[in-house]
């Protein structure tokens, strides 16, 4: 990617102990594969940032997101983004520190998702660790509000396993997709109202597509957040 051509910034988790490291190539619907967004995306590692630092909510990382943050803009970020919804603890830390947009989770959509549902229909969040997404991370004060939202996860899954690995070990759709559908089957089996599915996880949108053929619902993820993000400065 050259430099400084506009485009979305990635906060990128730690992935490898070394430089030898080679990664298989990124999966159809992963935010890295250049075929994903129809605009250029550039990364950055945020340094210490693995799994079990950023799930749980490191407060030592902020200053490392800060700064990778601007160097992204530096190199033609004009918004910016993460490869970990939980990197939404730094949102409000990073958005102060760049002058461009920053969108580092899609769990800042759940406040406008609950507005396109009907007042009675709740809307599912399906996260990597349902024990570390806390409703204080979802953006809503209204008890109301907060009521129409069910959150479960995948935690002990075998991504949930294999990213908690340092080095993370690598997973695709076919990891993926048996412990989502079933984390959204039982959320569905105790909440019928539920209309629409967002997922938290960036490793999630691999199977998208496949939850929305699975489920009949409308489906939203990062990927969501980031051409909207993007289409508002491109």
């Amino acid at each position: 990617m050259s430099q400084n051509l506009r485009s979305l910034g990635l906060l990128r988790l730690e992935r490898a102990l070394s430089t030898d490291f080679v990664e298989p190539a990124p999966e159809p619907g992963c935010m890295l594969n250049p075929d994903t967004f129809d605009f250029p995306v550039i990364w950055e590692t945020v340094p210490g940032a693995w799994v079990e630092r950023v799930v749980p909510g490191d407060p030592a990382l902020e200053q490392a997101c800060i700064a990778t943050a601007r160097r992204l803009v530096e190199r033609g970020a004009v918004a910016i983004s993460s490869t970990c919804g939980f990197f939404i603890r730094h949102q409000a830390a990073v958005a102060a520190s760049v002058k461009v947009p920053v969108a580092l989770s899609g769990l800042l959509l759940v406040p406008t998702l609950l507005q396109q549902l009907a007042p009675s229909a709740k809307l599912a969040v399906v996260t990597f660790d349902s024990t570390q997404c806390s409703k204080d991370l979802l953006g809503i004060d209204d008890p109301a509000a907060l009521e129409r939202v069910v959150i479960g996860g995948v935690e002990g899954s075998k991504l949930w396993q294999c990213e908690m690995n340092i080095p993370p070990i690598p997973t695709g759709a076919a990891d993926i997709e048996p412990d989502v559908s079933a984390c959204i089957a039982r959320l569905r089996a105790d909440h019928p109202e539920i209309s629409a599915v967002l997922l938290e996880c960036t490793c999630f949108p691999v199977v998208a597509s496949a939850i929305r053929r699975i489920t009949g619902l409308p489906v939203y993820d990062v990927t969501t957040l980031c051409r909207m993000t993007f289409g508002s400065v491109a």
